[in-house]
């Protein structure tokens, strides 16, 4: 069985990308991404615009992940053109290149190391950090890792986290951060003078809420569901973090499309210059990777994912705010904290 060196070398045939698919794939889901958008504004009945706006979410997701794939040299890398239309686009979706590229790639670097997952991550802490941190600083950490707060990632992950954040850490650094914002901003503004607060819905508020509250809700699952293994830095592996603590994320054809085959994220950590559509290729050519930990989108997979909150080492595994509670003796005189919440 393939594994360690062997098993990531066995995978470099695959990264190498067919350079007109990959133009094919970016401007065809470009083109109808546009056309979609210009549909929320002049479509003449409600219905086709609110169907359009919903098309146009989940379009925006297969462009980032198009986009996202081009931040990692995948696909048309030494190209002006794609680099201009990745630039562009990444300030566009709210996740400029500067503040994308640098954390995503710390991600990948340090995917599942227990004490700077959090960094390009949803923060981790052990249980005995969680029991040991002040009332505050819990409901800090759980609102981070909260299910609305991940619904809401288009405030919380990308308004707030890639440009607000990101600007104010490093002003010189992340200035297409602020550039992000005020165009976004400013481009809201515009929609509604021009056509109206109910266009501005449908041209933007929708579309990002979908597309981003889908894409935090997939990096959040991708990294945080049942089975998922984290590991103390001396202890950390490159190969064993893509398989054991990145997930392959099952979905049926039209989810895989529109999410760019982000599933095959164990694929995606072990080789990240592999091109998004030959991740299933890959898959079905190593039968190793066959062998995935495996979550989906499904309500029972997401309620799993979304009630799992801190690390317990003795255990080896993730555990629930219920779990924590039953493992902490409380004694006679000492009150629950508030802060942990069913």
């Amino acid at each position: 069985m393939l594994e360690g060196k062997e098993l990531i070398l066995a995978t470099k045939p695959y990264a190498c990308e067919h350079r007109a698919k990959s133009w094919l794939l970016t401007l065809s889901t470009l083109a109808i991404l546009i056309v979609s958008l210009t549909g929320t504004l002049v479509l003449p009945y409600l219905i086709l615009r609110i169907l359009a706006s919903v098309l146009s979410g989940l379009l925006i997701v297969r462009m980032f992940v198009i986009y996202h794939d081009h931040q990692h040299h995948a696909i048309l890398h030494h190209s002006a053109i794609a680099e201009a239309i990745m630039l562009t686009f990444g300030i566009y979706v709210l996740a400029p290149s500067s503040i994308w590229k640098r954390s995503h790639d710390y991600h990948h670097k340090h995917n599942s190391k227990l004490f700077s997952a959090s960094i390009g991550s949803y923060p981790i802490i052990t249980r005995k950090k969680f029991e040991s941190i002040t009332a505050s600083e819990r409901r800090s950490y759980l609102f981070s890792r909260h299910p609305l707060t991940i619904a809401a990632g288009y405030l919380s992950m990308f308004m707030l986290g890639m440009c607000i954040q990101s600007f104010m850490s490093s002003p010189k650094k992340h200035i297409d951060s602020l550039i992000a914002l005020l165009i976004h901003l400013g481009g809201s503004v515009a929609v509604c003078y021009f056509w109206g607060w109910e266009s501005w819905l449908l041209f933007i508020v929708v579309p990002f809420t979908i597309a981003c509250g889908l894409g935090a809700y997939l990096f959040y699952a991708q990294h945080n569901f049942p089975g998922v293994t984290f590991n103390v830095n001396q202890e950390w592996c490159y190969d064993k973090a893509a398989l054991l603590s990145s997930s392959y994320m099952v979905m049926n054809p039209v989810m895989k499309w529109f999410t760019g085959n982000i599933g095959y994220h164990h694929i995606h950590h072990l080789n990240a210059r592999i091109p998004f559509y030959r991740l299933p290729e890959v898959m079905q050519n190593i039968p190793v990777l066959q062998h995935a930990k495996v979550t989906s989108l499904g309500f029972r997979d997401v309620f799993a994912c979304f009630r799992l909150k801190v690390w317990d080492p003795e255990q080896d595994k993730m555990i629930s705010l219920r779990e924590v509670r039953s493992m902490r003796s409380v004694s006679p005189m000492q009150k629950p904290d508030p802060a942990i919440v069913a």
